[in-house]
């Protein structure tokens, strides 16, 4: 097939678009820097109508990663980048005549606070939904399913807390605050998560856009099936790395107000960096968040192949190989 993926430099999209090319799709890349892939490339804002109407032209498929994905930022930002780019490249599928349409999206949509405990993809809720990019996310998918008809099949996937070699998100913002001694566990640290080792996660969306046209319309959320406590991910995640694990307890109440007065400090004083804690981050880190993962595998015809287990073991054996690996050191 033809392919467009947005979004390919990062680290889940330049998996997804490389799993395409290894298979010999034709792959189109858009993003705003260059990826390095051995593919064509067009470099520009997602949310500009000409640029993804010129790199849309011909493609079967849109494979829709790009998006801003952060804690702290102007609500301007997240809704550019995140609703008016995902308006764009339903515009622009409807104007090339691409048939199938992946919009890869959070779990964090349908995310209230309260503990998700084996459930399957709830609905986006812009209004309950925590924080800017959950809600701009939120009203991202609820516009990209709208757009789903005969002529255009649109297919929803969240993955869940994707990490892996080189992710400079959630893996190196952890291994960096181990380093520094401000890793401590919230909580009880006996929560159950999900997370999502990348090369499974690119897998996933590669076969949602096969099974793209017969599924169409609903959301699936994807994940390794493998829930562990939290303090153990996070303990896991810094032996890969080499670093020493979370180091003491904090009370999630008390975790949570810390949260809200970093947002009120940061927000006052316009800080582009990432806050130590948000309330968003303390609910993550203290309550359950895991799926029932049936209805993903059934419909797109898949289950992660890579374990928690192996998927540590290769972070590690990146980590030693790295002479400086993403978060300090």
């Amino acid at each position: 097939m033809r392919v467009l993926v947005t979004g390919a430099s990062g680290m889940l999209g330049r998996a997804t678009a490389t799993g395409l090319l290894e298979r010999g799709d034709e792959v189109t890349v858009l993003q705003r820097r260059p990826s390095g892939l051995p593919c064509r490339e067009v470099l520009g804002d997602v949310a500009d109508p000409a640029v993804v109407r010129w790199a849309a032209r011909g493609q079967d498929a849109v494979l829709h990663l790009a998006a801003k994905v952060d804690v702290t930022g102007p609500w301007a930002e997240y809704a550019h980048a995140n609703i008016e780019g995902t308006r764009t490249v339903v515009d622009a599928c409807r104007t090339a005549g691409a048939g199938r349409l992946v919009h890869v999206s959070s779990p964090s949509v349908a995310h209230a606070g309260a503990a998700l405990a084996g459930v399957g993809a709830g609905p986006a809720d812009a209004g309950r939904a925590r924080g800017r990019y959950s809600r701009s996310k939120a009203v991202a998918e609820a516009d990209a399913l709208a757009a789903d008809s005969p002529a255009l099949a649109v297919l929803v996937v969240r993955p869940h807390l994707v990490w892996g070699p080189g992710d400079t998100q959630l893996v190196a913002r952890i291994v960096e605050r181990a380093r520094a001694g401000r890793l401590p566990v919230i909580g009880s640290g006996a929560a159950l998560i999900d997370t999502t080792y990348v090369d499974n996660a690119a897998a996933a969306l590669i076969a949602a856009v096969d099974a793209c046209g017969p599924v169409h319309g609903e959301a699936l959320v994807v994940s390794n099936g493998q829930p562990r406590p939290v303090a153990e991910v996070l303990s896991r995640l810094c032996v890969a790395a080499g670093v020493r694990g979370p180091r003491g307890r904090v009370p999630f109440r008390a975790a949570y107000g810390v949260g809200a007065a970093v947002e009120g400090v940061w927000a006052a004083t316009r800080r582009r960096t990432t806050p130590p804690l948000t309330r968003f981050l303390a609910e993550q880190l203290a309550t359950a968040h895991w799926f029932d993962q049936r209805r993903t595998r059934t419909a797109l015809r898949w289950r992660p192949a890579v374990s928690l287990d192996e998927g540590f073991a290769r972070l590690g054996a990146w980590y030693r190989a790295s002479p400086a690996p993403p978060g300090g050191g």
